[in-house]
């Protein structure tokens, strides 16, 4: 998995298009998503007494989108300074005053986003055989073929015991410590501020018995075959990443984070339409844009994870 998306030709390193070519985030959907954590910076901002300078670091960016939204929206007067971390190369078009680099600065003072990254940091699955023996899967990334591989370590045996507890005969597991292990090395970046992730994913209770392990590629569902060609992508452990780096937290889904910060997808009034047709179209337009971010059954079913480091945000999601 990790070669498959970040090796010589991977399909975040040598795509010659955009990953946004292959599906859609929150941030491709409407600048009202920009616009939700633009708010919530200022929160963060505010707490930490409006310093000389603001830390905006996106990991996992992308093309840049979200960071060059941001900017068009007004984080960029003077005291912001956004940055994208990635490891494929700066993007063509990408406004100067956006920095670009393969790493987390650190320490960072202000805001630190991960939106849709965890669930592209690689990991291993695992299949339970008919005898209770939980064994690594393999996928021939010519093929598409799978077979059971070695049976997984200690470290595995570990993680699940405490978070995929109730594994039985024929299911399958996506073994997270690797992303734990992530996001706390990112969050560890922040001196003062706060992270937030944004993602899919489940808890201990509601695991999936296939697992979620899966591809996009040209806005479709594929088969998760690793040579290159596709996004692979599983859904986030979330109640076990939350644990990790030791900081307050909170979590919501993403339709009630986002009407906490000002999007809520109600129709404009009738009323509009006869005094200001135009505004009521323009607002018509939000609103569908903001169902889409809200559908529980869409982009509203992510959820996010808050945490705040050396500060106390209030009246934020």
């Amino acid at each position: 998995m990790g070669r498959a998306l970040y090796g010589p030709g991977g399909f975040f390193t040598g795509a010659a298009d955009r990953p946004a070519d292959h599906f859609r985030t929150s941030v491709h959907a409407s600048p009202l998503f920009a616009g939700a954590l633009l708010r919530l910076i200022d929160a963060v901002d505010e707490a930490l007494g409006r310093p000389a300078e603001l830390q905006i670091v996106d990991v996992g960016a992308g093309r840049g989108e979200l960071l060059a939204a941001l900017r068009a929206l007004g984080a960029d007067h003077g005291r912001f300074r956004l940055t994208g971390v990635e490891v494929a190369p700066r993007p063509a078009g990408l406004p100067a005053e956006i920095g670009w680099r393969p790493d987390l600065p650190e320490p960072i003072t202000g805001v630190l986003l991960a939106t849709e990254w965890l669930d592209n940091v690689p990991l291993d699955v695992a299949e339970v055989d008919a005898g209770g023996r939980i064994r690594r899967l393999l996928v021939d990334p010519g093929t598409g073929l799978e077979s059971p591989g070695a049976d997984i370590d200690a470290a595995d045996r570990f993680w699940l015991a405490r978070w995929w507890p109730r594994a039985r005969p024929g299911d399958r597991v996506e073994i997270g410590w690797p992303r734990d292990v992530a996001w706390a090395d990112a969050v560890a970046t922040v001196h003062r501020g706060a992270a937030l992730a944004i993602d899919y994913g489940h808890l201990r209770g509601d695991r999936p018995g296939l697992g979620t392990l899966t591809g996009f590629r040209d806005g479709r569902q594929v088969p998760p075959v690793p040579d290159g060609s596709r996004d692979l992508t599983a859904h986030v452990a979330w109640d076990s990443v939350a644990a990790g780096p030791g900081y307050p937290y909170r979590m919501r889904g993403q339709r009630e984070a986002l009407r906490a910060l000002g999007v809520d997808g109600g129709r404009p009034p009738l009323d509009l339409a006869r005094t200001d047709p135009a505004a009521y179209l323009r607002a018509l337009g939000a609103a569908g844009a903001a169902a889409e971010l809200t559908d529980p059954d869409g982009l509203g079913g992510h959820r996010w994870l808050l945490h705040e480091i050396g500060v106390e945000l209030r009246g934020t999601i």
